[in-house]
């Protein structure tokens, strides 16, 4: 049995398939983002999960692509985590980006490849390998134009006073906004940033507010000067996103885009059946 699995923070997507491709169950868990949990919180999220539980000790393969998974001390955290639960396999762990672009690219395109969802990536794909320019440092310092990003953005627009009242009434009555409540999920409570993207769906639900496009325009400006422009030919390659943000801000995204002579590629809200078949095509080609 073969486990393919894209993890962001906020969710994690599984799929199995068997030795000829043919899919055995999916399923989800929460994210697994081993950046802000710690080795106890993963292992329990996995092992909950009945389907994963019943079938750990058929896996023969588990390739796990995630967020936080850049650096090395999260990726042996979380290949520790794996190895605990999945004894009888061979563990392959590599960062979400790599989901991003089997998901999006064809073979032997030049493109570059966008993650916005909970937090914000970008790579290079010169059509066979991956040119990763910048590291991600996570929600703190990067992650702009993320739901993150913007769920910050909203937090500081209320407690500031410059969201327009009508809004803000609204904003009330769907989350508590109260200080103890905001700091208690920052500061003390794990998955700070996939928290913080929650408050997002209103600034999306809302985004015809000219104070919200203001929001989101910056945002997306933000990331296309600071992660796409580092590429020299950002102007002749098509630039594909996955990830709830982008899919939900299509329109936004591709104006922006346009105003820097930039070309729109795809979109894909879940990466994880593109990414099922990708894999597929690996076991036809080994058989």
């Amino acid at each position: 049995m073969i486990l393919v699995v894209d993890s962001g923070s906020t969710k994690t997507d599984w799929i199995a398939v068997d030795d000829s491709g043919k899919v055995l169950f999916s399923t989800q868990t929460l994210g697994l983002n081993p950046q802000v949990l710690s080795s106890e919180i993963l292992k329990e999220r996995i092992v909950n999960n009945f389907d994963l539980y019943q079938n750990k000790d058929y896996v023969t393969n588990l390739y796990f692509y995630g967020a936080g998974c850049g650096v090395e001390s999260p990726q042996l955290r979380i290949r520790k985590v794996f190895e605990d639960i999945f004894t009888n396999c061979t563990i392959t762990i590599k960062e979400d980006t790599y989901a991003a672009v089997y998901a999006t690219s064809k073979p032997n395109e030049k493109s570059i490849v966008c993650i916005l969802g909970t937090g914000s990536n970008c790579t290079y794909f010169d059509g066979k390998e991956i040119d990763q320019r910048v590291n991600s440092l996570g929600y703190v310092l990067m992650d702009e134009a993320s739901g993150n990003f913007f769920g910050k953005q909203l937090i500081r627009s209320y407690y500031f006073n410059t969201m327009p009242k009508e809004l803000a009434l609204k904003f009330e009555m769907e989350y508590d906004l109260s200080p103890d409540t905001i700091k208690e999920n920052l500061y003390r409570k794990e998955n700070p940033n996939a928290y913080l993207a929650t408050f997002s769906r209103f600034l999306i639900k809302n985004k015809e507010n000219s104070l919200f496009q203001e929001i989101i325009n910056n945002g997306l400006d933000r990331f296309i000067n600071h992660q796409i422009l580092q590429f020299d030919d950002a102007k002749e390659v098509p630039i594909h996103f996955i990830g709830s943000i982008s899919f939900f801000l299509e329109g936004e995204i591709k104006s922006a885009l346009n105003a820097k002579g930039l070309t729109m590629g795809r979109i894909v809200k879940r990466p994880i059946e593109e990414l099922v078949e990708f894999h597929k095509k690996l076991i036809e080609e080994a058989t």
